[in-house]
């Protein structure tokens, strides 16, 4: 099972195309991370702009988000970072909590980004500490929660994953039910939180929203990343019904994309290994980062928006991901050979009817893999 090996979700949507059979819909301007441009659907994406355009999905405009309060939470993060930016491009006044503000490794990134002199402010805060977050979310429209531990090596998985998760996003959705100003809690989920049942992901299996992983199962697995996130919304829940809190999930695959932080993250760490190591017998998801923020923030802006939404663009086995990199990079030398010679893992599908609905469209995979290897060259992470 793939998180035996990376203790990361499972996403359910194969996509076999290469590259090149996206050519008439996408255009990557001189190996450049920066901008893309999706003909067919007429979306205009840029890196520096990370802007979209539905015209499928009324969403608030930027006169109308001027000078409204929103809270990101972990907000160096891969996913945070970049939810942060489009925030303040929208013209959201963010307030952003992190460990440790006076870390320039951890904030250099975000207090140069656009619009960020004027309106981001970051915060002290502590998941474990309770109260940590009282102060921070006062005032605020929405809440955006993203904090949690995505690490694959660890000696006390309960310290070190379990109960950060857990018991922060306790706090958070305590300290949220305290301001009644606050109309929506957005919280970052993961597909782990979804697809993880005994004798369930079978192949021709659809997974959508309705399911939930199973957490004796998980235990006995040790999956002990996939039980942080399915303990951490399971609690949520609860304490969303317990206070009348409006909260929806996002639930995504393994997510990838350029980086804004300067540190490795360990979704692009997993690209990474593919250059470097051997691959190992396991299928994921993954989506693009982008996709993700923006789900995010439509699931704040969109007044019909509930519940949860699993953000999945498409599942290959890593071999794929191997012959794709091959295909847009064939002098770098790649794994030839799978770590196993058991069947691959199969192909499962996850149903994407609830995200798109909600105004989401997706970056493909083999867009969303250069990008990324190209983001890990240009802050010298791959050297080839």
């Amino acid at each position: 099972m793939a998180f035996a090996a990376i203790c990361h979700s499972f996403s359910i949507h194969h996509r076999s195309s290469l590259l090149r059979a996206h050519s008439q819909d996408y255009v990557i301007i001189n190996k450049n991370p920066s901008s893309i441009f999706f003909k067919q659907a007429k979306i205009t994406h840029t890196r520096s702009s990370s802007s979209r355009v539905y015209s499928s999905r009324k969403i608030m405009s930027v006169s109308s988000v001027e000078g409204k309060l929103v809270c990101v939470t972990g907000a160096s993060g891969f996913i945070a970072s970049w939810l942060v930016k489009l925030l303040l491009e929208k013209g959201y006044t963010v307030k952003a909590t992190v460990r440790d503000p006076n870390n320039p490794k951890k904030t250099e990134h975000l207090r140069g980004l656009p619009g960020a002199d004027e309106r981001l402010h970051l915060f002290k805060a502590n998941l474990l500490e309770e109260g940590s977050f009282d102060s921070i979310v006062e005032g605020c429209d929405g809440v955006f929660h993203t904090a949690s531990p995505f690490i694959t090596k660890y000696t006390d998985p309960q310290a070190e994953l379990i109960e950060p998760a857990v018991k922060g996003t306790l706090n958070v959705l305590t300290s949220c039910a305290k301001r009644p100003s606050i109309r929506r809690v957005v919280l970052t989920s993961s597909m782990a939180a979804v697809a993880y049942k005994r004798n369930a992901q079978t192949a021709g299996a659809v997974i959508d929203e309705t399911w939930f992983s199973d957490p004796d199962f998980v235990r006995e697995s040790q999956f002990w990343y996939v039980l942080s996130k399915t303990l951490a919304e399971e609690s949520a829940w609860k304490v969303a019904k317990e206070h009348g809190i409006d909260m929806v999930t996002i639930n995504p695959s393994m997510v990838i994309g350029p980086l804004l932080q300067p540190t490795l993250n360990t979704s692009a760490e997993f690209i990474l290994n593919f250059i470097n190591e051997t691959f190992k017998n396991s299928t994921l998801g993954w989506v693009d980062v982008r996709d993700v923020v923006n789900a995010h923030i439509l699931a704040f802006e969109v007044p019909s928006a509930s519940g949860r939404h699993c953000l999945v663009d498409t599942v290959v086995h890593n071999s794929e991901v191997v012959k794709i990199l091959r295909q847009l990079y064939p002098n770098i030398q790649l794994p030839e050979e799978c770590a196993d010679d058991k069947p691959y893992e199969p192909i499962y599908k996850v149903s994407k009817e609830k995200t798109k609905s909600l105004g989401v469209e997706f970056i493909p995979f083999e867009v969303s893999l250069k990008e990324t290897v190209e983001s890990l060259r240009e802050k010298k992470f791959a050297n080839f």
